[in-house]
């Protein structure tokens, strides 16, 4: 519902204003679509057709090196709102739910306590409580029309055309030649995987049309001299090995940002319409640049940085990125880069990228790649998906733009690993990474707080001592055993999660089987899974003891039992003899959030039963 009139001049009252009138605060329209990367026409892409984005490319700036942080929708819209890292709020996993501390609030709160009216047509998706007074409306209705007169808006239209879902919507009628598509080199040449980049393009040329109609809309009502627009996908393509890896093929998306001319004294120094700009942003930065167009201060505790408005601050050298939990499949992989380079680290590499997800096994692309690659037809590029992960990535993006070369181990690249990964850790240091710990962690050391409370909490997260132990377990280095085995000992549940983490990792059971019996439960669970695979046939009977109570939803929560049903899942047919067992287990966990209440537990539960049949 509009406020009124007396209501919007109160708000004005009270808040700070640019330069002392209210009449120079321009409105802000974002136009958004989803699963799509730097695809525009516009971005220098000969195969896509998008001739009203590239108008508006024409009269913007592009920013060709923006990262969405994250590579799936729900932790990049969660990183877009809050201005903070999903990985500090506890917020990093697929459709989780946390809160952030009392007194914070998204950034539509902050710009409609100065007065703005804030609508969302229509996607949220955050894995953050939403705090009363974020959106004055946020429904498929939703439009700045429906604001006071001359009152200053701040507009979302997003389209849903591009997304994954879309991609394998059949029947479809190309429009774009799939002869003509380029196939990225980790991908399979074959008719299914053109047909569905091909699809993928055609949907890009729907949206385009879907955007400009908003941008006609806001020429009706004669306010593009007084709107900023900003156009931008909320992550990488939705085709496998975009979608949900945090390489640039997963985060790199396309920010355009328009200026009208009366209002380019809130443009950056060198901006100019039509341009394109290699300056490096995140999407962690929009809510502090919001509120710099607004003329307000970014919040202290914003992670995030304005790069547009009188509160811009200095170039970043570093944009970062983040993969954890994806649907009903656990993983933990932090990327940076620079404006040459992509460096990853990857805590879970005994996991293969290709982990099953359900959802992704909808798209035919996955489907046939999955298959060549049991057939042993794929070359070695392309194998790679589908097996273990190295510890540390570095690709250099100019050279190698489908990131397939792993420079890691090159020594004429070693400074550039050594920098980055630096740089990866002083990040992780800075933002008080919570996403270190286990998913069911997180939630039990925050209690009635928040994560983000209690991973700055040194005496609830010492964060330095589990960092070690992540990176120890995670090396790939050999030797290690007896450290980790000291580990085991360790105080904090989250360093003996690592090293039992390192010791599966090294396939090493026997130090684990008294893990068995540790006070934490994801503990429990990475040393069952180690004992059930590498133990004697007793030690799996020990396993399986441990691990079918805790697979449990109803009686340990959404997040134990899915990371107990993962490790149920990696025994394979070791586990047949519970098969039974496991079928009998509910899928609904009555206690946890509703995003995460039922659908990834079924879909374990289901995926294990066929395994085993």
């Amino acid at each position: 519902m509009a406020i009124t009139r007396r209501q919007f001049a109160g708000a004005l009252s009270a808040a700070p204003l640019v330069r002392g009138s209210q009449a120079k605060r321009p409105n802000i329209l974002w136009i958004t679509c989803e699963d799509m990367g730097p695809h525009l026409h516009a971005c220098g892409d000969a195969y896509s057709v998008t001739p009203n984005l590239d108008r508006f490319a024409a009269g913007g700036s592009m920013y060709l090196n923006a990262w969405s942080n994250a590579p799936v929708c729900a932790p990049a819209r969660t990183t877009i709102i809050s201005g903070l890292y999903p990985p500090s709020t506890g917020a990093e996993h697929m459709r989780s739910m946390t809160s952030l501390p009392e007194g914070m609030k998204l950034f539509p709160g902050y710009l409609r306590d100065a007065g703005y009216y804030c609508t969302n047509n229509d996607k949220e998706d955050y894995n953050l409580v939403k705090p009363p007074g974020t959106w004055d409306d946020s429904s498929k209705k939703a439009h700045w029309r429906n604001r006071a007169a001359e009152q200053p808006f701040f507009s979302i239209f997003n389209f849903i055309t591009t997304h994954e879902s879309q991609i394998r919507k059949r029947p479809h009628t190309l429009v774009h030649d799939p002869a003509k598509a380029r196939v990225p080199a980790y991908h399979p040449d074959t008719a299914e995987v053109r047909h569905d980049w091909a699809q993928y393009y055609d949907n890009i040329t729907t949206m385009d049309a879907q955007a400009g109609r908003v941008l006609a809309e806001l020429a009706q009502d004669r306010l593009v001299d007084d709107t900023i627009v900003l156009f931008y996908g909320d992550h990488g393509s939705g085709m496998p090995r975009g979608k949900r890896w945090p390489y640039n093929s997963g985060l790199n998306v396309s920010i355009v940002v328009s200026i009208p001319e009366k209002l380019r004294h809130l443009a950056p120094k060198g901006y100019v319409a039509g341009g394109k700009t290699g300056r490096l942003v995140g999407f962690v930065d929009l809510a502090p640049t919001m509120l710099s167009l607004a003329g307000l201060k970014p919040q202290p505790w914003h992670q995030g940085q304005a790069f547009l408005g009188p509160h811009e601050a200095p170039a970043r050298r570093y944009v970062h990125g983040f993969r954890g939990r994806m649907d009903e499949r656990i993983d933990c992989v932090r990327t940076v880069r620079d404006d040459r380079y992509v460096y990853v680290k990857n805590y879970m590499p005994h996991k293969i990228y290709g982990q099953h997800l359900a959802y992704m096994w909808e798209t035919p692309t996955t489907r046939v790649w999955k298959d060549l690659y049991d057939q042993g037809k794929l070359n070695d590029v392309q194998r790679k998906f589908w097996e273990p992960k190295p510890a540390e990535e570095l690709f250099e993006l100019k050279n190698d733009p489908d990131e397939v070369k792993n420079l890691a181990g090159a020594p004429e690249h070693k400074a550039a690993l050594d920098r980055l990964r630096a740089a990866h850790r002083e990040h992780t240091l800075k933002i008080r990474d919570i996403g270190l710990l286990p998913e069911s962690e997180i939630h039990e050391r925050a209690g009635a707080g928040t994560p983000y409370e209690a991973g700055h909490d040194a005496k609830k997260y010492p964060l330095e001592r589990v960092l070690a132990a992540a990176e120890l377990a995670s090396s790939g280095r050999s030797g290690v055993d007896a450290q980790l085995v000291k580990m085991l000992g360790d105080a904090d549940s989250g360093v003996r999660y690592w090293a039992a983490m390192g010791l599966l990792m090294r396939k090493s059971a026997a130090p684990l089987v008294q893990a068995l019996a540790d006070s934490a439960a994801a503990v429990r669970i990475v040393a069952a899974e180690a004992v059930g695979l590498y133990g004697s046939a007793e030690q799996l009977k020990a396993a399986m003891f441990v691990l079918l109570p805790l697979a449990n939803p109803a009686a340990h929560g959404a997040y134990v039992a899915m990371q107990a049903l993962n490790a149920i899942d990696t025994l394979g047919a070791k586990a047949k003899p519970w098969r039974a067992a496991i079928a009998a287990l509910p899928n609904a966990a009555p206690q946890s959030p509703e995003r995460v209440r039922t659908e990834y537990i079924k879909r374990l539960r289901e995926h294990i039963d066929k395994t085993l049949a």
